[in-house]
């Protein structure tokens, strides 16, 4: 297992981005407040690394880095289909559940979403509530506001 701990822009909720891989790719990034093992680092986490310091430098608005979550084969659809929402935009659940073949998958592609292993990079920061209202995101709902407003309203954004 590989470990790195990135260090996000200074008035982002969280201090750390903690990246972790294994040697097929990533598995895990979330949000933390410390740094709480050795990094031990792989081309996959140097990968990730350089291309988040792209994207908080306003250079990238996808990741190409090779991502291997664990989950169900739904699951994966669900986090695929994220991909396809684009940079600066939301879908509610139900546009997501539709792109993915029914609405009556809302309650399903909600569960899908917040079992989401790797944060930002899977973007299900950009899925919110049918009436637009921020809801729901293992990150913490002030890490998905700050995300949205940066890819939405960035003033030092050079993409675009």
């Amino acid at each position: 297992m590989y470990h790195h701990y990135f260090s996000t822009p200074k008035d982002f909720p969280r201090p750390f981005i903690h990246i972790t891989a294994d040697h097929n790719g990533i598995i895990g990034v979330d949000f933390v407040n410390q740094v709480n093992e050795k990094e031990r680092k792989n081309v996959h986490t140097e990968q990730c690394i350089k291309e988040l310091e792209q994207y908080f430098d306003g250079e990238r608005d996808n990741f190409s880095v090779i991502l291997n979550p664990s989950g169900t084969h739904f699951q994966k659809r669900v986090w695929q289909q994220l991909g396809e929402i684009p940079y600066g935009q939301c879908w509610s659940y139900k546009e997501l559940a539709i792109a993915l073949g029914s609405a009556n998958f809302c309650r399903a592609v909600g569960m899908a979403n917040s079992r989401n292993p790797i944060a930002l990079i899977i973007p299900c920061h950009r899925v919110i509530g049918h009436d637009g209202k921020l809801v729901g995101y293992s990150g913490g709902l002030d890490i998905k506001s700050w995300l949205l407003d940066y890819e939405k309203n960035g003033n030092s954004r050079k993409i675009g």
